[in-house]
């Protein structure tokens, strides 16, 4: 099968749902709710700029309460916020914000799609994050999107028309669905999606206001509510047992990284939405005027005939006693001259169809990975626990080949096993990993296959089709090949079947910092991704660096085997940065990939494939003092940065915090966001404060201004602000030379504010007491320059820090000068 054929065959066949976890066994509550959504033919666009955007109560409401097909656009994945479950950063970040985003519309009943556009940080203004994302392209994959899902009314949760009051990229994606409103009906507009989709045209655009946007509930009183439309969202539904706020909860519950569990709300819950574009509905009704039954499509009447009655009569005790009139309406669904909508309704029929008949079809690969191009045993089990007659036909692979042909009956809940052998169809080395990570894109846009562009991950490479007979009509139904095994703990444990590459390498150590021209010992770890394979690694290297050997040989012979090959890198005589990249041939073929996998119990386990380097960065670096200890904040990789230049750093349990088990720190330094999530920290504050006066040193990283576990996280007055420098690029002003933390051990000179990355920092206090002193001066362009980014005080013979400059991110980057302040920072005093 070609590659091209291969990529819309998937597309077809995907379903947003796809993780492997255990599967759905819907109630005969459930069963009614999708019969309800199968009889609303209507669909609904949510667009925000980031997972957690979204607001879940409406996404909700539209899904469960109006019952129409909805769906969110995230314009980015969320790569650039910080991670409160773990240290992932960046594009790791992105993959647990996309999963997330995935389970939250398994919810609240959703859709999710994407761009490939990067949440490279914080940006002021949609001008700034225009800098970044190609503004043409992330226009045409907006437009693409409304073009394939055909929405009849939008809603964007930002507004076009305020630049400057909120996130750059949240103003940005409402300016983009404007845009794209009045593009999507204009064939000479990204022609390629007109071609492939269709042209279309939603009949209304909204603006999901609130008081929020207005600045106080009083101005929100007051303002002009002419065109504002209001819904209802707080509606119980009884054959959930669930409000549509606890769904919502439920869902946006699902942000666990970015830390926003949500406690269930019951009552009436009114939302606000302003037209911006179509005719206003009178009657709060979003879809009034709009043809939602079954009469909107042509041959759809007696389709409608068919189908309302099953939901008015539904029988709750004995689902399946509708059965005869859903397999009646599926040649009829079938036929439907409306692509579009066959689609969605045949899907959605399907469902119905085996929820009914009790039926369960499942496909267990013997293995958790394969290669490209592996042959494997699958078990397969199908079994009927409705009162129907139902044939198992064959069973065919992903290219149309049949494995399994003995057709039978399934007996009333008689399990039935078998055994086929599956030869991987995919003659391309494509593997499992997020598409969007598989080539190198820009610091703004990721790059990815067209055909995959939207989706939210990459589809099951491994499928297989069971055809069932009902007597009157055959009906083929893909299932995922997964693997499963039983956990001791947890019992029946899903994981989705990987396709990974025969071998991989990982350097452990992602920053190696050179602060002398002695050489160091850099471990490369192999593991095997197949039985039985061999060759040689070799390590790339920046010009005037030395590497020895040059090669070396490995041999594993499990799956999953891995070897520590050691190498000897020798840094050149003056300052460099570059990277070592992991180099493996084996019979000539190129493996230069790193597996990391991803295994939190609110998402699927996931593998992740990453070039495989390691940063090298020869620095002219000293430092005083010895030993660290750190108290862990949400997340980040400090600690281990601290120790690449020499420093012994302890892990301290703020619980047991007292007098005593501070002696022997040079320094303690407090992790990001300690003060919005450690309520310790209320009670020993004035443990460190004494452990300062008595000659210590405290650096206290960022923490957001609001949520804060106390106010005194100093021994003196300091009030954080939202100010926040997001131009990394931006000048700094060193406000005070002469002072000790700009001088010692390391001259600190603007050279020293070169290769930040994502930003300068945030968060940073804007009033302060006369006992502190400013360190450095920056802004963005056109504000005002902040002074708050970096201050000091002596406190008793010790000294206090607070910063907001974004060591999580630059020293895990190996940003040279921000190693050399941050030694300046613990060397103070000694």
């Amino acid at each position: 099968m070609q590659k091209s054929s291969f990529f819309k065959f998937l597309f077809v066949f995907f379903t947003i749902a796809i993780s492997a976890q255990a599967p759905k066994k819907p109630t005969s509550s459930e069963i009614y709710h999708n019969l309800q959504k199968l009889n609303f033919i209507g669909s609904a666009l949510y667009i925000a700029a980031h997972p957690d955007d979204e607001n879940t109560r409406l996404i909700s409401y539209l899904a469960n309460d109006v019952h129409a097909n909805t769906a969110y656009l995230s314009i980015t994945r969320g790569d650039g916020g910080q991670n409160l479950i773990g240290p992932e950063l960046r594009e790791l970040l992105g993959v647990i914000r996309t999963e997330e985003l995935v389970e939250a519309r398994k919810i609240d009943g959703g859709k999710q799609f994407f761009t490939r556009a990067n949440d490279f940080g914080y940006s002021k203004n949609p001008d700034e994050t225009f800098e970044f994302w190609n503004r043409q392209e992330v226009l045409g994959e907006v437009v693409r999107t409304i073009r394939q899902f055909k929405p009849d009314i939008i809603v964007n949760r930002f507004d076009h028309r305020s630049p400057g009051t909120t996130h750059g990229h949240h103003t940005a994606s409402a300016m983009l669905s404007v845009e794209a409103f009045d593009d999507v009906n204009n064939a000479s507009k990204f022609p390629e999606s007109a071609q492939e989709y269709g042209i279309w045209q939603p009949k209304r655009l909204f603006f999901n206001t609130s008081w929020w946007f207005y600045g106080s509930q009083e101005k929100f009183e007051k303002a002009d509510k002419s065109k504002h439309v209001t819904v209802e969202t707080g509606n119980y539904f009884p054959s959930l047992g669930l409000s549509n706020g606890e769904i919502a909860s439920l869902s946006r519950s699902m942000h666990k990284s970015q830390g926003f569990g949500s406690t269930g709300s019951r009552g009436s819950e009114t939302e606000y939405l302003e037209l911006l574009k179509g005719s206003k509905p009178q009657n709060n009704n979003l879809f009034e005027g709009i043809n939602t039954n079954w009469t909107r499509l042509e041959g759809g009447q007696e389709i409608g005939a068919i189908l309302n009655p099953l939901e008015t009569n539904f029988n709750f005790s004995n689902p399946s006693k509708m059965l005869p009139q859903l397999l009646k309406a599926y040649p009829l669904i079938s036929n439907l001259k409306d692509e579009h909508w066959k689609k969605i309704k045949l899907k959605q029929l399907k469902q119905l169809i085996i929820d009914c008949s009790g039926i369960f079809l499942e496909a267990v690969s013997e293995v958790n990975t394969i290669n490209p191009n592996d042959t494997f045993k699958v078990t397969l089990e199908a079994i009927n626990r409705g009162i129907g007659n139902v044939t198992l036909k064959s069973v065919k692979n992903l290219e149309g080949n049949i494995l399994w042909n003995q057709s039978g009956v399934l007996p009333f809940n008689e399990g039935k096993k078998f055994e086929v052998t599956v030869s991987s169809g995919i003659h391309n080395p494509m593997y499992s990993s997020p598409y969007w990570l598989n080539e190198e894109g820009t610091l703004g846009m990721y790059a990815a296959p067209e055909q995959l562009r939207g989706l939210p991950v990459t589809p099951p490479l491994e499928q297989l089709v069971f055809e069932l007979d009902f007597g009157i009509i055959t009906i083929p139904y893909t299932r995922n090949i997964i693997y499963k095994f039983n956990d001791p703990v947890k019992g029946e444990v899903y994981r989705p079947l990987e396709v990974l590459p025969e071998v991989t390498a990982t350097i452990p150590e992602k920053v190696l910092i050179f602060a002398d021209n002695a050489s160091q010992n850099v471990s490369v770890m192999v593991r095997a991704g197949k039985n039985d394979i061999s060759g040689n690694v070799s390590l790339e290297h920046p010009k005037g660096w030395k590497v020895s050997p040059t090669q070396q040989t490995f041999n594993l012979k499990r799956l999953g085997e891995t070897k520590t090959l050691n190498f000897t890198v020798i840094p050149p005589t003056g300052q460099s940065e570059g990277y070592l990249k992991t180099i493996i041939d084996v019979e000539g073929k190129t493996f230069d990939r790193e597996l990391v996998t991803i295994d939190y119990e609110h998402i699927p386990y996931q593998s992740v494939l990453l070039p495989s380097e390691a940063k090298v960065a020869k620095i002219d670096i000293q430092k005083k003092g010895e030993n660290i200890g750190y108290i862990n904040g949400a997340g980040d990789a400090i600690p281990e940065s601290l120790k690449q230049i020499g420093y012994s750093v302890t892990t301290i349990d703020p619980a047991n915090i007292s007098a005593e088990n501070l002696q022997g720190f040079d320094a303690i330094v407090v992790g990001i966001r300690a003060y919005n999530i450690v309520a310790e920290l209320a009670f020993v504050q004035p443990i460190l404060n004494k452990y300062i006066e008595n000659g210590g040193t405290v650096i206290v990283q960022y923490n957001t201004s609001r949520g804060l576990v106390t106010e005194d996280l100093a021994p003196y007055s300091l009030k954080l602000s939202r100010d926040r420098v997001t131009d990394e690029f931006s000048k700094v002003k060193l406000l005070a030379p002469e002072n000790p933390i700009l001088n010692t051990p390391n001259k600190i000179t603007q050279r020293d504010f070169e290769g930040w990355v994502q930003e300068r920092g945030l968060y940073f206090p804007d009033e302060w007491a006369k006992e502190f002193t400013p360190i450095l001066g920056m802004n963005d362009k056109g504000d005002p320059k902040t002074k708050g980014s970096l201050l000091v005080a002596k406190y008793g013979k010790g000294y206090y820090i607070y910063t907001g400059l974004s060591f999580f991110r630059e020293l895990p980057a190996g940003v040279p000068g921000a190693y050399r302040l941050f030694a300046n920072m613990l060397s103070i005093g000694k």
